[in-house]
């Protein structure tokens, strides 16, 4: 075995000499060093011989085996570098061409469309306010008039953070961004307690439920929160700001109209419908043949809620919505399926 070793040792090299392009080199190294050569079946004959011939018949394999590498990388090294010689020499370069273009990056459509959101209500005189997103059960539900065991906290199934014993009051993630409308209140009231300032705030973020992921419904999302509150503050005020918002948002000859509805933490409530952009109110799959389009949420905010916020129900009124700029997206640009904007397919996200 001895000789046999040193008879491929010595045919693999003179072989290598040969060799001046990688697809060659790949060739021999399968012939010589790879699973099937001459060399690895010594070395699966090695458990026949007996104990003192091992020893001396594996250290020879290894060092051949050694070797062999060895020269292996190196003629591998000499063709790369010859290959590179070779370019550099003949091949010609056009500095008159352009160079490559960056690829630039940009804003998430969510982003662009809660930007926009928040342009339209800045230039109508909202003050953006933005909130926690982990909070407590007393300012996400209870202060919100959602108290223990209230059916409508069914409607926003809830991702609870581990705490210790809280009680009834464990720590969550925020189900919705109405938990601002509370804090900012409280804010507010501390300037002066006796005659807190009237509010006009939009209250921007993300919010969380832990519900099924399906093509209309996600665990996240964002939403943005609007809330005004003063003396004297009407239906009237609401719907008004709505429409305006409406126009700057779907076009000055949008249509909208009020459906009553149930929040617990207005009275009364309601829902605004705009009318299909798509279709111009004739019915199409968008608006499911009705010609009509849902947009947000809405109403005058509760007397309890405003009385856990500081403020006198008696002396103060107030406005409350809740929109989320995913929903207008999908409706405007026709996307069947919500998980589209946080799944990263650079196929949908560079459309916008």
């Amino acid at each position: 075995m001895l000789v046999k070793l040193n008879e491929i040792e010595k045919a693999a090299l003179e072989s290598l000499d040969a060799i001046h392009d990688q697809a060659a080199l790949e060739a021999w190294r399968v012939a010589n060093v790879g699973r099937s050569s001459r060399l690895m079946q010594i070395f699966a004959e090695l458990g026949k011989l007996s104990k003192e011939e091992r020893p001396a018949v594996g250290a020879a394999a290894n060092r051949v085996k050694v070797a062999l590498e060895a020269a292996l990388a190196e003629r591998g090294e000499a063709i790369k570098n010859a290959a590179l010689a070779k370019s550099l020499e003949e091949d010609q370069l056009d500095v008159t061409l352009p160079g490559r273009g960056i690829h630039m990056g940009r804003l998430h459509p969510s982003t662009q469309q809660l930007r926009r959101v928040l342009d339209i209500l800045a230039d109508m005189g909202f003050q953006v306010y933005t909130s926690r997103e982990v909070e407590t059960d007393e300012m996400n539900f209870q202060l919100l008039n959602f108290p223990p065991h209230h059916p409508a906290r069914e409607m926003q199934d809830t991702f609870f953070v581990e705490a210790g014993d809280r009680g009834d009051n464990p720590i969550m993630l925020r189900t919705q961004t109405s938990p601002g409308q509370i804090r900012a209140m409280h804010e507010f009231v501390a300037m002066d307690p006796d005659n807190p300032p009237p509010i006009r705030i939009a209250v921007p973020g993300m919010c969380f439920r832990y519900e099924q992921i399906t093509a209309r419904s996600e665990i996240q999302f964002n939403q943005v929160e609007g809330l005004v509150v003063g003396e004297n503050i009407t239906f009237s005020d609401l719907k008004g700001t709505l429409n305006d918002f409406a126009r700057r948002m779907f076009g000055q000859n949008a249509r909208t109209r009020f459906r009553a509805s149930y929040f617990p933490f207005t009275e009364p409530s309601a829902e605004i419908d705009v009318e299909c952009f798509l279709c111009g109110g004739k019915g199409c799959a968008v608006c499911k043949s009705s010609g009509w389009l849902e947009i947000l949420g809405c109403g005058m905010v509760h007397p309890i809620v405003l009385q856990n916020g500081g403020y006198d129900p008696s002396r103060y009124s107030g406005y409350a919505w809740g929109m989320g700029p995913e929903r207008q997206l999908m409706l405007r640009y026709k996307i069947d399926d919500i998980r589209y904007f946080w799944g990263n397919d650079l196929r949908f996200l560079e459309q916008f």
